[in-house]
């Protein structure tokens, strides 16, 4: 007989599960070996579906649009996770939204709504009187724009007409947020000078008139590393305007999920000393979308910046973007149809026997949704017995008779030829024979 070496490998009475890292009440939390020293005490995030998500394809009616905003509320509640939001104010609908929204935000509505316009004094001199205390303004930085959105183009009459409509927002009273569109392509020598012009003239005016700046990855081409070259580099950008002395709770970043780095970038903003991430519930947006903020809001709770929102409340937004034809992906990450259905026996064999071995979390509790699986011809009788137990609450042992019977019947139907997944419809009357005898089980 061979022998076998012992396994280098140390055995233990009970498995380490590193609940630290992932409470089994909670969403995952970020253990530190050694903690960011520019990780700010408190972070939270921007909304901008009525801006930025309307630009993407929303059609936002009055009443759709004060339906996501109050469905943003019953998100947020009384955690801080989203403090404003912005909104249009160029046509008749946009400004019914926008009235709407400071109706319910005087009444106690969580979420302060804000403006967004092009920073010319035209625009400026549009807001003035709508009720809001801050504006956003649109001030492209890179060289993309400047040189040639402009007659005659060039960096110094960009910044002429910018600061001409920050002087007519701050007479107007209102607090100016400066817009620096594609930073992710800008010349620091546009950038930096251009802040420090905005920080100068706002000296003269009330502290609660202090500008804001939002770092705008418009094309999705920023990176999370700080060793990359500037204007790429996320915590560089970041770190540069604190350096200016912008404090980072006036510091917002604004990307965009072109190359894939949404999230990791947001984060790489926060770890770098940024408070804010600006962006959408669900992800909405122009092109590929914005910061999905609740894939940011769930990983700020992780690093303890925010007291974790409702996100059960954001099935309501899913189903409200279903209704308007503008649904999210079967496979979009916490909300989609599929974000937490298998198909695989393997996956339903570990969920049967310790369901967190294939679960990021309490996915049911925590999201309002639940673990599902669609029958094909990769589940398995494990998967069968998962349907029945997530349908029914019957446990099914595999040796059941009645189970082995039903899952022959399946699979003659897939060597037959059929591709789709079977779904609990059709399986409901066919499992009652199964389930019949074993009722006691049921937990």
């Amino acid at each position: 007989m061979t022998s076998h070496p012992v396994p280098p490998v140390p055995d233990s009475a009970l498995p380490n599960l590193f609940p630290a890292a992932f409470p089994p009440d909670a969403f995952p939390q970020i253990i530190w070996d050694e903690r960011p020293a520019t990780l700010p005490a408190r972070a939270w995030t921007t909304e901008t579906t009525h801006r930025d998500g309307q630009q993407g394809g929303l059609p936002l009616t009055t009443e759709v649009g004060l339906a996501i905003y109050e469905r943003m509320g019953a998100f947020t509640g009384s955690t801080g996770a989203i403090r404003q939001a912005e909104f249009f104010v160029y046509r008749p609908a946009d400004r019914a939204i926008l009235e709407g929204a400071l109706e319910r935000w005087r009444s106690g509505h969580p979420v302060e709504p804000t403006t967004w316009i092009r920073a010319t004094r035209g625009d400026a001199e549009l807001v003035a009187g709508l009720g809001v205390q801050e504006t956003g303004m649109l001030a492209s930085a890179s060289d993309y724009h400047t040189f040639h959105k402009f007659t005659p183009g060039g960096r110094a009459q960009a910044a002429r007409t910018y600061l001409d409509a920050v002087h007519a927002v701050l007479d107007a009273g209102l607090r100016p947020r400066l817009h620096l569109e594609d930073a992710t392509r800008a010349p620091r020598e546009f950038v930096l000078p251009f802040v420090a012009a905005v920080q100068a003239l706002a000296a003269a005016y009330p502290e609660a008139q202090a500008p804001k700046f939002r770092i705008c990855d418009t094309m999705g081409l920023g990176l999370p590393w700080e060793g990359a070259a500037w204007p790429r580099s996320v915590p560089a950008q970041v770190r540069a305007l604190l350096d200016a002395g912008i404090p980072g709770e006036r510091l917002e970043f604004h990307p965009h999920n072109d190359t894939h780095l949404v999230v990791a970038n947001s984060l790489a903003a926060v770890l770098a000393g940024c408070t804010t991430i600006n962006g959408t519930l669900l992800g909405k947006g122009e092109r590929t979308g914005n910061a999905p903020l609740e894939g940011v809001l769930l990983h700020l709770t992780g690093l303890g910046l925010i007291d974790p929102p409702d996100f059960t409340a954001l099935n309501a937004l899913a189903d409200l973007y279903e209704a308007l034809g503008q649904g999210v992906p079967t496979k979009y990450p916490l909300y989609g149809r599929d974000a937490h259905r298998t198909r695989a026996g393997i996956h339903a064999d570990g969920l049967n026997k310790f369901w967190p071995m294939y679960a990021p979390f309490d996915v049911p509790s925590l999201l309002g949704r639940p673990l599902d699986l669609s029958l094909t011809r990769d589940s398995g009788l494990a998967g069968l017995v998962f349907l029945i137990r997530q349908q029914t609450g019957i446990k099914v042992s595999k040796d059941n008779p009645g189970l082995r019977s039903l899952h022959a019947a399946l699979n003659a139907e897939f060597d037959a030829g059929r591709q789709t997944a079977i779904e609990w419809e059709e399986l409901a009357e066919r499992v009652h024979a199964v389930t019949a005898g074993v009722v006691a089980s049921r937990e």
